[in-house]
């Protein structure tokens, strides 16, 4: 929707036996993410931790998961002024302020991304998160600024306009009684 240039690489495996090809990497190369532009009355701190986990969700999902987690609880604090020990319990508090299937999502964005933050007892223990598991927490971060934060914010500026032009409708009444 940005009209700018997109340029990708693909790196394919041929078997020119059977005439096949098989894409093994790929590459976006410009723009270096495909993250959305997200407006400046989302706070920056946020919006840097989206940008740099979808810039990462392929060389690193796990990293990538974990900063969808930490963005989480951004949004969470900023957004919801809910600030407690931690995000367990703050995604606890947010329990009653939501829909379900949100508030659930939520809180396994917190468990998929825990295991980048966290260590296992037994360091042997490795889980790995996958560039399409951490497309998904990504998704959910752009949902919850365009349901909460957009949504709001257009939600706002429309009632001021119904402010603003009641205003202007009684002015005019006003006038046209004085004639």
């Amino acid at each position: 929707g940005c009209r700018e240039e997109s340029i990708t690489a693909h790196y394919f495996h041929s078997d020119f036996q059977n005439g096949t090809y098989t894409k093994t990497h790929e590459w976006q190369l410009i723009p270096e993410a495909n993250a959305k532009p997200f407006p400046d009355y989302i706070p920056k701190q946020l919006r840097d931790d989206y940008f740099e986990a979808c810039l990462i969700k392929d060389k690193s999902p796990k990293a990538s998961a974990t900063l969808s987690r930490r963005c989480l609880q951004g949004i969470i604090r900023d957004f919801w002024k809910i600030k407690k020990k931690n995000l367990f319990e703050e995604i606890a508090a947010l329990e009653e302020k939501i829909d379900s299937v949100t508030w659930e999502a939520i809180d396994s964005v917190r468990k998929v991304g825990n295991i980048g933050a966290h260590m296992e007892k037994d360091v042997s223990i490795i889980i790995d998160v996958e560039p399409d598991e951490a497309e998904l927490l990504i998704w959910l971060i752009e949902t919850l600024f365009e349901e909460w934060y957009i949504e709001k914010y257009n939600k706002a500026e429309k009632m001021k306009k119904i402010v603003q032009m009641s205003k202007e409708k009684t002015q005019q009444k006003k006038e046209a009684q004085k004639s």
